[in-house]
Order: structure tokens, then C-alpha cells, then sequence
């Protein structure tokens, strides 16, 4: 569960008449109890997030390792990098059709994606002139800042 639903949660309890609250999900279980709970249930609670974290690093330093896997290919041409961390997509709409394939001649200043950040979508256009070479990104796919998009030549 989400921490910040779960704060609220706490907060609609403290704040109500209201003394248990109990909120079971796909993720787990949640029992919130207005007054002192007994100390022996705390630990059971911290124990569990605690555990989920450890697994989380391994899984995000096996992902850490294939995202420089793509660095070296955008040496061949000229790279066009996401200036802003968010969502990558081909074309302006589901369905619509991509901005730019593979081998498209585009010119500068043309638009080759877009990138979703805090719910604006936000036209990336190529800095250079001449045939996409490489696509770097899959549609929907979460990029960073700096993040090659394309490739140029």
C-alpha cells in the first residue's frame, strides 16, 4: 500500500469518531486502531516493509545493469537526448500514427516524440538534420534526463 494512502488513512481515523479501520487490497492487509495499540503489534508492521525494500535494490541494480547496455550503440550518428525526466511516446495519441520511424528523413526543429511529465506532454524535436537511425526508447517507457531517445545520422 501506498505510504501516503496510508497516512491518509491514519488521519481520517484520528480525526473521526471512528476507532478500527481495517482495508485489505491486493497488496496486503491494513488494520488501524484509534488509542495505544498493544507494542507487540508494532514490530510485526516495521518487519514487513523492512523486508520488501531489501528485495526492491537487487531487482533495480539488475535494471541499473542493461540501461548502459544502450549507451554505446548512439556513438554511430547524432544522439537526441530526453531534456526532462518522464514518459516517452512515438506518436501524439494511442492509435495515432508514430512521429518518426526508422530511416524517416526529419529536419531540425521537426517533432520526433513527446514526453510526459507532470501530466503536460511535451513536443521533443530533433536538433539536427537527417535520417533516424535508431529508435532508443520503447513507447510508454519511463526515461531520465540525458536519457539517448534517437540517433541521427
Amino acid at each position: 500500500m501506498d505510504l501516503r494512502k496510508l497516512k491518509t488513512l491514519i488521519d481520517l481515523v484520528s480525526d473521526s469518531n471512528v476507532s478500527e479501520l481495517e482495508i485489505t487490497e491486493a497488496e496486503g492487509k491494513v488494520r488501524i486502531v484509534k488509542g495505544h495499540p498493544p507494542v507487540v503489534h508494532a514490530p510485526a508492521p516495521i518487519s514487513a516493509p523492512a523486508q520488501q525494500p531489501q528485495p526492491a535494490p537487487a531487482p533495480a541494480a539488475a535494471l541499473a545493469a542493461p540501461a548502459p547496455a544502450p549507451a554505446p550503440q548512439p556513438a554511430a550518428g547524432h544522439t537526441v537526448k530526453s531534456p526532462m525526466v518522464g514518459t516517452f511516446y512515438r506518436s501524439s495519441s494511442p492509435g495515432a500514427k508514430p512521429f518518426v520511424e526508422i530511416g524517416a528523413q526529419v529536419k531540425a526543429g521537426e517533432t520526433v516524440c513527446i514526453i510526459e511529465a507532470m501530466k503536460i506532454l511535451n513536443e521533443i524535436e530533433a536538433d539536427k538534420a537527417g535520417t533516424v537511425t535508431q529508435i532508443l526508447c520503447e513507447n510508454g517507457q519511463p526515461v531520465e534526463y540525458g536519457q539517448p531517445l534517437f540517433v541521427i545520422e
